[in-house]
């Protein structure tokens, strides 16, 4: 089943990637047949939105089960009376998990459209209306009221304002308009809000724009797997070094009841006032936003006076998240990625900057854990077997909850330290298409099973700090 083409990469971006999927490890561990196979199928499975829809609870304002409940009488309003079930997950337990229904077969294509850009389009797949801003394109003759059909440029190659475009387009589904096509690009100032309201989406996932703001946050399975496996205790001092929107901050948070301190970092304003927002509407106090950059998080001049804002002086937390900045190519859906091969590649060193000032800042006996949402070798895997090597301090620990699966070989890491690392990969499962039938017959602990295997590309490390840090590691 397959609706969308696999994700658009330039070829140099695909080529460099195949070689990481096809290096000679992996090749010599099956064939070289097999592994190809599976790296086409990996994209083509970012192309297309996961089977379940993840969200988050916030225990630290209600309980899981009263949670659960108003959000069924949410969806039954929302869905139009179609019935879908809100799964608790049994080893995430603040986690719900609702099915998404599709792709829908036998919807019409309307003589009105509109097209969107590539992250609109994104959106929209995965339950979102379309907002003004996201529209490039409309029909000439496209009022408010009007049934229109919606496309995904996926390529970014309609002009803004155009009236029709004959280009690489997705079909996304039908919705009606808000507002006509006049209103929408009547320039300045640029209008916001929804522009089309989706009725008949090609994947129905339930929309979470104003639904129980304070108690869920919409979360991709692994992103809520991340503070788990930190495992942060009431009490403790944490730091969430580049911590923007404040999904993971907040969840930290909840997760220590509140009680401690959690440190969250980011250098753009505009996200750490995201970050404080989330923080205040969520009810936790624990959370300090700084607008900070972590690679300069480090305080190196001790003699001078300290206080309570960054940077910090060395082995002051208890556990560190490094979310790092990352290429992103884990996410989806993604039907294309623009990006040169020189954008993919840049992240590494900024990774081994930023993971290197957390190892300063982390106390003998903390924890560290890393993440990425991409599929990168050299993101993920190398960036451990760097660490390491580099830092004789850290030790790679087990992790719970256990969820995704072993790490990919071609690093050199050992048998041992590949099955530590957690790496979720959306091709370990075939393409599902799903109906409210085939969801109604489906028993509980097989859709569990699916919404672990088929989410997000993503990865996870989790180091142990045995010892105070050396003036080797100091000087690295």
């Amino acid at each position: 089943m397959s609706v969308f083409p696999k994700i658009w990469l330039r070829p140099e971006v695909e080529n460099y990637l195949k070689e990481g999927f096809m290096n000679e490890e992996v090749v010599s561990a099956s064939s070289k047949q097999d592994a190809e196979r599976r790296f086409e199928a990996l994209l083509n499975r970012l192309s297309h939105p996961p089977s379940f829809t993840t969200v988050r609870v916030n225990t630290h304002l209600a309980s899981v089960r009263h949670v659960r409940s108003m959000l069924l009488e949410e969806l039954q309003k929302q869905l139009n009376g179609v019935s879908v079930p809100v799964l608790q997950h049994p080893a995430l337990p603040d986690v719900l998990l609702i099915p998404v229904i599709g792709p829908r077969k036998n919807i019409k294509k309307h003589e009105c459209e509109a097209v969107v850009g590539a992250q609109c389009g994104n959106a929209v797949l995965r339950g979102a209306h379309v907002y003004v801003p996201g529209i490039v394109a409309a029909s000439k003759f496209m009022k408010p009221g009007d049934v229109i059909s919606i496309y995904s440029d996926i390529k970014g190659k309609c002009k803004k304002g155009a009236k029709e475009f004959d280009g690489t387009k997705v079909f996304l589904g039908n919705g009606i308009s808000e507002l006509s096509r006049k209103e929408i690009f009547s320039g300045l100032p640029e209008r916001k809000g929804v522009g089309v309201r989706m009725v008949e989406p090609l994947y129905l996932s339930p929309s979470f724009d104003g639904v129980l703001p304070r108690y869920l946050f919409l979360q991709n399975l692994p992103s809520a797997v991340v503070a788990h496996v930190l495992n942060p205790q009431p009490g403790e001092k944490i730091l969430d070094l580049c911590a923007a929107p404040g999904g993971k901050t907040t969840h930290i948070a909840a997760l220590m009841r509140d009680q401690g301190e959690v440190i969250a970092l980011d250098k753009i304003s505009s996200k750490v006032e995201k970050i404080k927002q989330n923080a205040l509407l969520f009810g936790l106090n624990s959370i300090r936003a700084f607008c900070f950059d972590g690679i300069k998080a480090l305080k190196l001049d001790l003699t001078e006076a300290t206080g309570e804002a960054p940077p910090f002086l060395p082995e002051s937390f208890d556990r560190i998240l490094l979310d790092a900045p990352c290429s992103g190519l884990g996410q989806r859906p993604h039907m294309a990625c623009t990006w040169t091969l020189k954008e993919v590649a840049s992240y590494q060193p900024l990774q081994r900057k930023l993971f290197s000032v957390a190892v300063r800042l982390l106390r003998p006996g903390g924890v560290l854990v890393y993440s990425t949402c991409t599929i990168t070798l050299a993101e993920n895997e190398e960036q451990v077997a760097w660490a390491l090597a580099t830092f004789p301090s850290l030790q790679l620990q087990p992790q719970e909850p256990r969820i995704g699966g072993e790490a990919m070989m071609g690093a050199g890491l050992s048998p041992e330290h590949r099955r530590q690392l957690q790496r979720f990969d959306p091709s370990a499962v075939p393409l599902q298409g799903t109906d409210v039938e085939s969801v109604a017959r489906a028993r509980t602990e097989d859709m569990i099973w699916l919404a672990n295997k088929d989410c997000i590309g993503f990865f996870i490390a989790k180091f142990l700090k045995c010892k105070s840090t050396s003036q080797k590691d100091l000087q690295n």
